[in-house]
């Protein structure tokens, strides 16, 4: 596994094996690696012929200074993680050789960059779509891979390779959960005894939803699920919110579209955590 810090090196590389004919899968991540990231890593082991995981905490993205401080991840454990996985270059830059100069450019994504996430977070999606920009412009990957937890993000990366016309397929993978439920996620880590045994209940009561589709009007079932989440003293919902899986667009009735998607953000003390369920 070669790890690479720069740019110039790590085009080299990659384009030494697109003269062999390879097929190259990226992986982008933000580090704090869990088994939730090397899930997209077999992925892109069996769907490519030769795999970058990039590792780069992103400032931009990031609307609360205090949240990228607190942000958790070693180098060095990120890395002893992808030595047994499918992964056979790590790039793993600096803000000033990812960011030389300030960018400056911003995405307009429309309704789908105002909503749940867009309508939280100024900002985080503008810079999303930045550095994966400046990844698939360095890296050039027939394919990329996210997760599925992170439902309204990959949504906003196909608007941006669409905008860009980059050639870039996106492939999106399953959610990864613990024994109890619990969504995996960087920020799992942070969380005290206590604020872990009572973080599963977010999955438990979104399971439950699924059970009363159709026995609720949409807007009563985002209530009860609000509520139901709110029961537990550990947790407060920001939103809720049941969109089409396709266009993300929010769901006012049953018959819109039998392809939906609910997408929860909940605070556990000062930690945020999102996730996802099919209804």
């Amino acid at each position: 596994m070669l790890i690479v810090k720069e740019i110039s090196k790590l085009e080299f590389l990659i384009q030494k094996e697109k003269n062999k004919g390879k097929k190259i899968g990226l992986v982008p991540t933000m580090g704090a690696l869990h088994e939730g990231h090397l899930s997209l890593v077999k992925k892109a082991g069996e769907d490519t012929d030769y795999v970058v995981v990039s590792i780069f905490l992103n400032p931009t993205q990031f609307n609360d200074p205090n949240d990228l401080k607190k942000y958790p991840g070693k180098l060095e454990n990120d890395l002893k993680l992808l030595e047994t996985s499918s992964c056979q270059l790590v790039f793993t830059p600096g803000v000033k050789t990812m960011y030389p100069e300030p960018d400056t450019r911003h995405f307009d994504f429309g309704k789908l960059g105002e909503i749940m996430e867009g309508a939280f977070r100024t900002g985080h999606f503008n810079g999303v779509a930045q550095i994966v920009s400046k990844l698939f412009t360095i890296v050039k990957p027939d394919v990329a891979f996210f997760g599925m937890k992170d439902f309204q993000q990959i949504a906003i990366i196909r608007s941006m390779v669409k905008q860009l016309n980059i050639p870039v397929k996106i492939v999106s993978c399953p959610v990864i959960r613990d024994n109890d439920g619990l969504a995996k996620s960087s920020r799992n880590v942070r969380l005290s005894k206590e604020q872990r045994e009572n973080a599963p209940w977010i999955y438990q009561v979104l399971k439950e939803a699924r059970n009363k589709v159709q026995k609720m009007s949409v807007q009563e079932l985002k209530d009860w699920v609000i509520t139901e989440i709110n029961k537990n003293l550990y947790l407060h919902t920001q939103y809720f919110e049941i969109v089409d899986s396709e266009t993300l667009m929010p769901v006012e009735n049953w018959n819109q579209t039998k392809d939906r998607t609910g997408c929860v953000a909940v605070f556990c003390g000062d930690i945020r955590l999102i996730d996802e369920i099919i209804l």
